[in-house]
């Protein structure tokens, strides 16, 4: 059955993916659920570095990884090095709306494919080059590092713990999908206008971005924000608990939600206390909060307690695994996790030069039948 059109809101936008890893890849691949075409250029041989990255690796050989983030493409290998090969990019770039790359800065220059060139040459496209660090720095974009350096880490794990990363490349994530999203408001200013440009979505500023409250906590207050473990800086309660069976998250975020919980969990005793009706009285009192509700969650199933709550309207969920957390979504071994925008999976991730002979034959044109 083929995609329905609203499934395909980008359908005819096309989109030179130069990019590789995760941050890169990720843009293009939404773009692509979204209905765009997506041509993705690798290195001949090694290709995406993440075709690398396992085990695990499917029966065809295929990195996870890899397979995670690059459906919805067509895939070509060509050398920028190559004479012949930079004249097939050069065709595409010729005809394409939008251009993801992440090289390091001078990279494409040196090779004759320089960006402000292209855009100044083209003034319809669309230029977006995804960097660790800003444009102006040669630092290579690593996840980690930025996690580290934008205050992630001195925020994440336990209080008496060392600082921790995020268990998922999240600056990574975020950046890809800024990317998107910077895209998608180029394209409706082109619609507008006819223009394009260049423009650039940093790992650092969007991990920087992402600290939102807690960043605003620290302006506001002065003080600087802290590791609170599976606990909330400004709500209690609001964490985890251990119940007989397994954990369990209680997520009080309302006045009305604090005394339907109490009922819920038998603790009338707290309900009553009107030294604890506000928010601001409970952050006072936590610990003596976090006890009692501790001691209660531990004598029974999570499943008992979140029915419970549930039936309070109390918001919880039990602490689950990924495949637990993936069953009954269609979660695809070779497509990934299902579009989270409103979009239609087309095409399996590409072997590496999968389509690379229709491509240099018939460039954009290659989509034309699948």
């Amino acid at each position: 059955m083929a995609p329905s059109t609203d499934q395909l809101l980008l359908s005819g936008v096309r989109i030179l993916d130069l990019s590789r890893v995760l941050a890169g890849p990720l843009c293009t691949m939404i773009l692509g659920d979204l209905g765009a075409d997506v041509i993705k250029v690798e290195r001949p041989g090694a290709g995406d570095d993440t075709r690398g990255w396992g085990p695990p690796f499917d029966a065809s050989g295929r990195s996870a990884y890899y397979l995670s983030i690059n459906r919805n493409k067509l895939g070509i290998a060509a050398d920028l090095d190559s004479v012949d090969d930079r004249q097939v990019i050069e065709a595409l770039l010729g005809e394409a709306d939008v251009v993801v790359d992440n090289f390091r800065p001078g990279t494409l220059e040196r090779r004759g494919l320089s960006p402000d060139r292209w855009c100044a040459g083209r003034p319809d496209l669309i230029w977006c080059t995804i960097t660790g660090f800003g444009l102006s720095s040669d630092r290579p974009g690593y996840d980690f590092v930025a996690q580290a350096e934008c205050g992630w880490m001195a925020i994440t794990g336990e209080p008496s713990g060392d600082p921790m990363k995020a268990g998922v490349a999240l600056a990574d994530i975020l950046a890809g999908k800024d990317a998107v999203i910077a895209v998608l408001g180029a394209l409706i200013r082109k619609e507008r206008t006819g223009v394009g440009g260049r423009f650039s979505v940093s790992l650092a500023d969007s991990a920087r971005a992402a600290l939102v409250n807690v960043a605003q906590n620290a302006l506001v207050s002065g003080r600087d924000a802290r590791r609170w473990g599976n606990a909330h800086p400004n709500l209690v309660p609001y964490e985890m608990f251990h119940a007989a069976d397994r954990g369990i998250v209680i997520a009080v975020g309302s006045d009305a939600q604090w005394l339907a919980c109490c009922r819920a969990l038998g603790l009338d005793e707290l309900a009553d206390d009107a030294t604890l009706a506000t928010n601001t009285a409970r952050l006072a009192q936590r610990t003596r909060i976090v006890r009692a509700m501790t001691e209660r969650v531990a004598e029974r199933p999570a499943a008992y307690w979140a029915e419970r709550l549930a039936r309070a309207g109390v918001p919880n969920g039990l602490v689950q695994t990924v495949l637990e957390a993936l069953r009954d979504t269609g979660a695809s071994p070779v497509t990934g996790i299902p579009p989270s925008v409103p979009g239609t999976i087309r095409f399996e991730p590409p072997n590496l030069d999968e389509h690379g002979s229709q491509i240099r034959s018939k460039g954009w044109g290659a989509f034309r039948g699948l």
